[in-house]
């Protein structure tokens, strides 16, 4: 029983420092930081403005496109130093002939459709400037992104800048499935920003992320987060990627859960392919801050804390009713409790009845849920590496 006692404290430890303690620590740390060196200063040249690529992979999006290439022109940016690169390939709808209205805007389009990072690949041979940018097609920017996005590049050891990803009306939707999807984005921005400021951003977000083009190396046809590996191998060769929050990118919400769930259980299939290729990252002693970050961040989120979660609550089942201790009393209707309110907030959403009290614990099990999913799918080969794509709220 003092076995079982053990292994259920050792995994409640890590399950709350996964969730909650590593951004506490990274913020204690932080403060400690600033406190006895003072902040990180940063001077930034105004006059810096390095011509920049815009490199937009679309499929089928004669919905948006229109919507997407006036937000495209609205960005503040010398239109002598901004390139526009569109690309369609496999789109079967009328998204090409659409953006072929337009001037300014460099098309590429292929009849086959081989997925978004063959896209990318293919996208980068006719880019010619230092500093290429990608965004989503469903993702609008605002007009200052650029300047804010290339101003970091000022610092040599910076390799990649990533943008803030904001759930547009993420408490007035109509949607409830969005609900907890944009809470869960505010809480990862807050944790991007605190990594950023402490060495690295462990994964950038595709929504909005740049690099120095001439740093890019392609990435097999076959990976499923390429956002994600791309800026860690970035990290993994000793350069920084950089959070900035005043480079940002919005987009709706999704529209119903099993549209979020799409993109959740692909994450989970990515997750487990992305650590596997990374194994070399999990070497704290070579890698040093970057590997301390990745673990906390990404790997127990991934892999670790998943399949913890119903072992401690197992195990919590089986010390009480072997000792009837109050605390362990305590603890398991606690468990009880949050994944009843989880359960609520399940039924709730699929009703589109929007709880506030329910969100995280319900968008804290839908997540650890998918990731089941996605391993599974992952270890049948079953995740296609073609986006399917996932509705939007209108």
């Amino acid at each position: 029983m003092a076995v079982l006692k053990v292994l259920f404290w050792l995994f409640t430890a890590i399950i709350i420092y996964s969730y909650v303690g590593y951004g506490l620590l990274i913020y204690i740390l932080l403060k400690l930081r600033n406190l006895f060196f003072g902040k990180r200063k940063t001077h930034y040249d105004p006059e810096f403005q390095p011509e920049v690529t815009l490199v937009v992979a679309l499929y089928n999006e004669e919905k948006i496109v229109e919507a997407k290439i006036s937000d495209t022109f609205k960005i503040d940016y010398p239109s002598d130093k901004f390139k526009i690169i569109f690309i369609t390939d496999g789109s079967s709808d009328k998204t090409p002939e659409i953006i072929k209205r337009y001037s300014g805007i460099t098309l590429l389009h292929e009849d086959e459709r081989r997925g978004k990072i063959a896209a990318i690949n293919r996208a980068m041979n006719y880019v010619k400037t230092p500093i290429v940018v990608y965004c989503d097609a469903n993702t609008f920017l605002n007009k200052n992104c650029i300047k804010n996005i290339v101003r970091h590049y000022q610092d040599p050891e910076v390799a990649a800048v990533s943008g803030e990803k904001k759930i547009a009306d993420m408490y007035s939707t109509d949607h409830a499935a969005g609900a907890g999807e944009g809470i869960y984005w505010k809480y990862e921005s807050f944790l991007k920003k605190a990594d950023s400021d402490f060495y690295t951003v462990v994964g950038a977000a595709g929504e909005l992320f740049s690099m120095r083009t001439d740093l890019y190396e392609p990435v097999e046809p076959n990976i499923l987060l390429d956002d994600f590996i791309l800026s860690m191998n970035l990290c993994k060769q000793g350069y920084r990627v950089v959070y900035d929050p005043e480079a940002f990118s919005s987009e709706l919400p999704s529209a119903s859960i099993k549209d979020e769930q799409k993109r959740k259980i692909r994450i989970g299939a990515g997750g487990i392919q992305s650590v596997l290729m990374l194994l070399p990252l999990l070497n704290i002693f070579k890698y040093g801050k970057l590997s301390f970050q990745y673990i906390s961040h990404r790997v127990l989120r991934w892999i670790v804390c998943p399949p913890l979660l119903p072992l401690v609550y197992l195990l919590n089942a089986i010390i009480y009713f072997q000792t009837h201790e109050n605390l362990y009393l305590v603890m398991l209707l606690l468990q009880t409790a949050f994944y009843l309110a989880a359960f609520a907030g399940w039924l709730f959403t699929l009703k589109n009845i929007k709880v506030k009290l329910l969100y995280i614990p319900y968008y804290f099990v839908f997540i650890n849920v998918a990731m089941y999913f996605g391993f599974f799918r992952f270890i049948n080969k079953t995740q296609s590496v073609l986006w399917e794509k996932a509705n939007r709220a209108a």
